[in-house]
Order: C-alpha cells, then sequence, then structure tokens
C-alpha cells in the first residue's frame, strides 16, 4: 500500500484505504544525521584523544624499550664475550684435566710397578733372611765340626810328640846325658853322632848298645798298639855330617850310618820289630841339612847327627779333613754346588806335600772312628 505524503503541516497523509501513515520531514531527518555525525565526531575526538595518549605512552614505552634494548644487547655483548673467555676457560681447563688425567695414569701406573717392585724386594729380602738363617746354621755346623777337627788333628801332634818325648827321656835316663839327645825345631829325635859312631866311621860302637836297645823296646811297645800304629805311615832314620870333607864321602858316609842303626833296629833284641819292618826306612843327607853353622865346632858337632822322625799317614790327615769337608751343607738358593765350584768350607783343603820315602807305604789296619789317646811306654 502506498503513502502520500501530504506535506509537513498536515502530519501523516492517510492512505486511499483511509489508514494513518507516519513520514518523517526532511528536516527531522538531517537533524537526526547531523546529531548522528556530531556524535560520530566526538566519538572520533574522544578517540583521537585516548589513542594520542596512548601513542604518546607507546612511544614513551618504545623509547624506554629500545634504551632496555640497547642496554640488554650491550650486556649480550658482554654476555658473550664473558661466555667466550670462559668457553676458552673451560678448553683450557680440559685440557689441564686430560694433562693431569694423563698424569695421574701414568702415576697409578708407576705405583703399581713400584708396589710389584715392593712385592719383588719383600720376597728377595724374606729369601736373603732364609739364606741368612741358612747359612748361620751351616757356620754354627762349620764352627763345631772345625773344633772336633782341631781337637782330632791336636791329639794327632799330641800322640805324635808324646812318643817322641817318650823316645828322648827313655833314651836320656838310659845313656845318662840328655844332653846329647833332643827333639829338633823340625819335630825329630835328634842324637848326636858321637853316641853311636867314632869320627868318620859308620861302625857301630858298642857301647851304643843299650842306647839302641832302649830304642827297640820303645819301638815295639808303640807300634805294638793298633790305635797308634794306624797314624804312622814311616820311621825314617836319616844321618847328617858336617861340611869337612867332600859332598860325596859326607853323603855315603851319613847313608852307611843310617843303614848301620836301621839293621841294629831291625836285627838285634830277638828280631822284636820284624813284624813292624815295613814302617822302617833310612836315608843319608850327607852335609845338605844343617842345623847350625858349620864355621864353629859347636855348629859342626850338632850337624853330625842320626835323626829319627815320625812320619803319620796323609790320608789319615785327610780323612779328618774330608769328613769335616763332607759336612751335610744347607741347601743354599743360587749356589749350585759342583766338581768345578767345592762347597764353602770353614778352612780350606790342605795340600799334601810330596814326601821322600825309602819305602813303601805299609798296609794299615782298619780305620777306627775315635781318635786314640797317647799310651805311655813302659819306663825302664
Amino acid at each position: 500500500m502506498r503513502r502520500r505524503y501530504m506535506g509537513r503541516s498536515s502530519g501523516y497523509a492517510q492512505s486511499e484505504s483511509g489508514e494513518q501513515g507516519f513520514w518523517p520531514s526532511y528536516a527531522d531527518m538531517m537533524s537526526a544525521v547531523a546529531l548522528i555525525l556530531f556524535f560520530l565526531m566526538l566519538l572520533s575526538y574522544i578517540q583521537n584523544l585516548i589513542t594520542g595518549n596512548d601513542l604518546q605512552n607507546t612511544q614513551e614505552v618504545l623509547a624506554e624499550t629500545r634504551v632496555s634494548l640497547d642496554e640488554t644487547r650491550l650486556t649480550l655483548s658482554e654476555t658473550r664475550e664473558t661466555l667466550a673467555l670462559t668457553l676458552r676457560e673451560v678448553e683450557d681447563a680440559q685440557s689441564s684435566l686430560d694433562k693431569i688425567t694423563i698424569d695421574l695414569d701414568e702415576a697409578r701406573l708407576l705405583l703399581a710397578q713400584r708396589e710389584e717392585e715392593l712385592g719383588a724386594q719383600d720376597a728377595l729380602l724374606a729369601d736373603q733372611e732364609a739364606l741368612i738363617g741358612q747359612q748361620l746354621d751351616y757356620m754354627k755346623a762349620a764352627s763345631e765340626e772345625l773344633l772336633a777337627m782341631r781337637s782330632q788333628m791336636q791329639t794327632i801332634a799330641v800322640l805324635r810328640l808324646s812318643i817322641l818325648e817318650q823316645i828322648r827321656d827313655s833314651m836320656a835316663r838310659v845313656m845318662g846325658d840328655a844332653s846329647r839327645v833332643s827333639i829338633g825345631s823340625n819335630g825329630n829325635i835328634m842324637l848326636s853322632e858321637g853316641i853311636f859312631f867314632d869320627t868318620g866311621s859308620s861302625e857301630i860302637k858298642a857301647e851304643a848298645a843299650p842306647a839302641l836297645d832302649q830304642l827297640i823296646r820303645v819301638f815295639a811297645a808303640f807300634l805294638s798298639e793298633e790305635e797308634n800304629a794306624k797314624y804312622v805311615d814311616s820311621i825314617v832314620i836319616s844321618g847328617h855330617t858336617d861340611s869337612t870333607g867332600t859332598e860325596e864321602r859326607n853323603r855315603v858316609l851319613s847313608t852307611d850310618r843310617a843303614n848301620a842303626v836301621l839293621g841294629y833296629l831291625m836285627e838285634q833284641d830277638g828280631g822284636l820289630l820284624d813284624d813292624y819292618a815295613a814302617f822302617f826306612c833310612a836315608a843319608g843327607y850327607g852335609q845338605t841339612r844343617p842345623v847350625a853353622s858349620n864355621d864353629t865346632d859347636k855348629g859342626r858337632a850338632a850337624n853330625r847327627r842320626i835323626e829319627i822322625s815320625i812320619i803319620l799317614k796323609d790320608d789319615t790327615v785327610m780323612d779328618i779333613v774330608e769328613s769335616y769337608l763332607d759336612i751335610e751343607l744347607p741347601e743354599i738358593p743360587g749356589l749350585e754346588v759342583t766338581a768345578e765350584t767345592p762347597a764353602p768350607s770353614a778352612t780350606p783343603k790342605p795340600t799334601t806335600a810330596p814326601r821322600a820315602s825309602a819305602t813303601p807305604k805299609p798296609t794299615t789296619a782298619p780305620r777306627a772312628s775315635a781318635t786314640p789317646t797317647p799310651t805311655s811306654l813302659p819306663r825302664q
């Protein structure tokens, strides 16, 4: 339905059907538009005011933010430099740590080696202490054996000296003159030439018979004891002269005199020494073994003599020495005893010097283990 504008004054126009309509006027519309525009402008102004204030605040905040950002950038740059320095320090520290770790590993390895060496040294020290103990035990046993051997050797020496002293004393009693019989520095009985012979003669004087008979009985009593005889190698009757005359003459004379004495001992008194003939021998040395100077009468008289020497068996003495050397030794680590390397001993093994003997070594009875005590001969 269409409405008709009837003008401003009439207000609303009525429709053809009689209905009443309302149409605003142009002025009203313009007023409304102006009012709307006013409000819009007012709102825009207010908004501009608000926006301006916000923009200013934002610019201020932005300026502050820029300042803060610059400070932050500066701080970040310093932090980066500090971080770079720290990283370099960390790298240096890591390098030092790696070196220290290597040194520590080397130190641990060295310590392990030192501990192994100390362990080996401790074991070696223990072995050495055990070795010292074994050596002390050996030295103690060797000392005891040496004392026993020395005692046996002294007993043999005493045995020899005892028979020599008994011969000397017995013959001195028979002759009634102790100055004509003595024991020399060489351990032999020394009888003056005048006891048995005239000057330059090898024939035994009749007045020498009692002394020689006594000598036969002394030797028979001594050799009858098996414990004595087993130590005797030989009994040597030796003749000696002074330097008067030629050497050959003196050698023949001394040999003849020694043989004369030996022959008397073997032939007289009922053959009392027949069973012991293997022990006796004679030798002549002429003027080669003087005991005094041949420049004086006294010296020449001392050189004209008959000597009786009792020679002990080398094997008897050696058996004693070998019994000492054969003692059971403690086994010492690192010491291998071979034929070329003899076992250690407290005393060196003696060297047997060659002996001059006119008769072969006699057969001896089986050796006894004990060392005999010297047997006293009957005094007559």
